[in-house]
């Protein structure tokens, strides 16, 4: 069978003749960018032939220049010879930068919630704890099972509630118990309500363990996975760490996902894909925080309904088919070693509901984690990515919908785009006058793509100056060599020349790059207004607006707002969340109250399918410009954009 090679990574695998090469980087477990799922139509999976040559492997995404120099797409490329593959840096995925800490831009970070206050409240209830047991020993008087002499004491000393006792417990108690001399640590499960339900004995160990009782935070993204290592006692933060989803190499948006496993054993696949991620996510932070399996007894998990459903191996076929209806929205408490993650057999795993197909539990975790479900003011909560989730309310009431954006701001779509990783231009700025740029890149390193921010960044600069227009077309009048029309009958800008950037080609904006982004701040920008419209709800009355997402942390809000991906209000009305799915899972971690109010919350969420919501394509048409056909909308970056029309006509004249 044939071997590849994939450099610089010095990894080998042996595959079947004809096996796709991208599946090969996945076997050997080199990640390779493919946005379209293997489909050939996003140009993500350029790597460079060194040695060999493989069957197909070329597309129009590919100029004449890159197919004389070797290079293919791995995603149409079939092995059928021993090969040396080179994936270029921009065709890679880097991890270090997930795990940087972002400093929001010109947006205030929320307050999150401490062990403090939740102590202070009287909140401080994890729905996991320990309780340290001295058993009296068995004698012939006293000779109950070893079951009833722990429920017994539990009860007299302890608990309140009805207890069960889960059967793994059941087997191993006799031996743990005797252990040290009948001192034990029972491990306890919460019910969801306090005055119904059942405490659950999930665990006993020998000798008194309760100062080491730690939980798992967990959220399951599209793109990423995140995950927390919680001290259940300190209410700590002992680590953490986030990975890219290897689910991505099936196809970088759900829809693709969700294609892929109605085929053959395409949901098996993709299960065990988010499965290898996330084991490899906590072996990493368990051992960092010199935490032992046996010391974890929960693990919250929140994703969107599609990601939630993979992992599951729930059948996600009809999530994309009208009327659009998950498997389940509502799980109960299910054993993490059940759905394949690598805990120990007592660990539970408590799964964030769903409201709808497209508006999953880690929307929820997010209104919970920000405590908008308690709050007076009327809140916008915008969730920006690939799906991008609005829900707009606050404690009496919520709407909500999901906006298909596409993979613009993660970099998609685009000619040279590329997630934030280093060597990505994340700011720009350029002058008014000879049109010529100043970039700044992640990490500082020579550019060799441009992220979704500073895409934002990069085409408001150029709608200000006057290189583009309200179209997003460039001005083919103005003199400077960066405009220029390319080889295949594009317009595009050119950003940083080959020699002074970190891939061996010209980094360009083209039309089509512009384009996409409109279609994208379009979509959430009207699925705003649209939620409003439909409740009878106008801007003036929004109190205050929260951007949640690893992404937003990057934002320009200025910038954003001259573009039209959100609307204009003052800035000090609009807050960053972070990632709230993994803030609402690490605070649902520590307090109990949170569980219990979470399926009243997502009862109250209404959903609107936007897609069947008449005004919604008329709110889209209209934000198809920048930032919209209504400059009316946008009052300041009008008066911006006629203070440098006058300006600039100055220099001129």
């Amino acid at each position: 069978m044939p071997r590849v090679r994939f450099e610089p990574h010095q990894r080998e695998t042996e595959v079947s003749e004809g096996t796709l090469l991208l599946r090969a980087a996945l076997d050997a477990g080199v990640h390779i960018n493919a946005s379209c799922g293997g489909n050939g139509v996003c140009g993500k999976c350029r790597v460079l032939l060194e040695e060999g040559e493989v069957e197909n492997g070329v597309s129009e995404k590919l100029s004449q220049e890159d197919r004389d120099a070797g290079y293919r797409l791995a995603c149409l490329s079939r092995v059928t010879q021993d090969l040396r593959v080179r994936v270029p840096v921009e065709s890679e995925l880097d991890a270090s930068v997930l795990n940087l800490q972002a400093t929001p831009r010109k947006t205030a970070a929320i307050k999150q919630v401490s062990l403090e206050d939740f102590k202070v409240q009287g909140l401080f209830l994890p729905p996991i704890e320990k309780k340290f047991l001295q058993l009296p020993s068995p004698s012939s008087e006293d000779n109950c099972s070893d079951v009833t002499r722990v429920v017994d004491n539990l009860k007299f000393h302890h608990e309140e509630h009805r207890l069960e006792v889960d059967f793994s417990v059941i087997r191993k108690i006799t031996e743990v118990i005797r252990e040290q001399d009948f001192q034990t640590t029972a491990t306890l499960a919460r019910p969801v309500h306090e005055d119904s339900g059942r405490t659950s004995v999930m665990n006993v160990q020998p000798g008194d363990t309760t100062d080491r009782n730690f939980a798992l935070a967990l959220d399951v993204g599209t793109t990423t996975v995140f995950a927390q290592v919680l001290d259940l006692n300190k209410g700590e933060v002992l680590a953490e760490y986030g990975d890219f989803n290897q689910q991505m190499s099936y196809g970088e948006d759900i829809i693709n996902r969700i294609v892929y496993a109605e085929k053959g054993d395409g949901l098996q696949e993709l299960s065990q894909a988010v499965l290898e991620t996330i084991n490899r996510i906590l072996e990493k932070i368990l051992e960092e925080a010199g935490v032992d399996r046996d010391e974890v007894s929960t693990i919250t998990i929140a994703g969107n309904t599609t990601m939630t459903q993979l992992l599951l191996k729930l059948n996600p076929r009809y999530i994309r088919r009208s009327p659009y209806v998950p498997t389940c929205t509502l799980f109960p408490p299910i054993k993490a070693r059940d759905i394949g993650i690598d805990l120990r057999e007592h660990a539970l795993a408590l799964i964030y509901p769903s409201v709808s197909s497209y508006v999953g539990g880690d929307i929820v975790a997010g209104i919970m984690g920000s405590l908008m479900y308690q709050s007076e003011e009327v809140t916008l909560y915008v969730d920006i990515g690939t799906n991008a989730e609005v829900v707009i309310g606050n404690k009496d009431w919520m709407v909500c919908a999901a906006c298909s954006a596409g993979p613009a701001f993660e970099g998609g779509g685009m000619k040279l785009g590329m997630r934030a990783k280093r060597g990505a231009i994340e700011d720009f700025s350029i002058d008014p006058f000879t049109y010529e740029p100043m970039v700044l890149t992640i990490g500082e390193e020579k550019p060799v793509g441009i992220c979704g921010s500073g895409l934002i960044t990069t085409v408001a600069s150029l709608f200000e100056t006057g290189v583009i227009d309200n179209q997003g077309k460039f001005n083919r009048e103005l003199d400077t060599p960066r405009i220029r029309e390319a080889e295949e009958g594009i317009w595009e800008y050119v950003m940083v020349w080959k020699d002074e950037a970190g891939v061996d080609r010209d980094i360009v904006l083209q039309e089509p790059d512009i384009d996409n982004l409109i279609r994208a701040k379009g979509a959430i920008y009207s699925g705003c207004m649209t939620l409003m419209s439909e409740i009878g709800l106008s801007l003036s009355e929004l109190d205050r607006v929260l951007l949640a997402g690893g992404f937003g942390s990057y934002i320009d809000l200025e910038k954003a707002i001259t573009i039209g991906l959100l609307p204009e209000m003052d800035p000090d009305r609009i807050g960053f969340v972070g990632n709230g799915s993994l803030m609402g899972a690490k605070m649902s971690s520590l307090n109990n109250h949170i569980r219990q109010n979470v399926v009243e919350v997502t009862r109250k969420m209404t959903n609107f399918e936007l897609s069947e919501t008449t005004s919604y394509m008329d709110n889209f048409m209209a934000s198809l410009f920048l930032p919209h056909t209504d400059l009316d909308k946008f009052p300041r970056v009008q008066a911006r954009l006629n203070e440098r029309k006058k300006i600039l006509s100055g220099a001129s004249g």
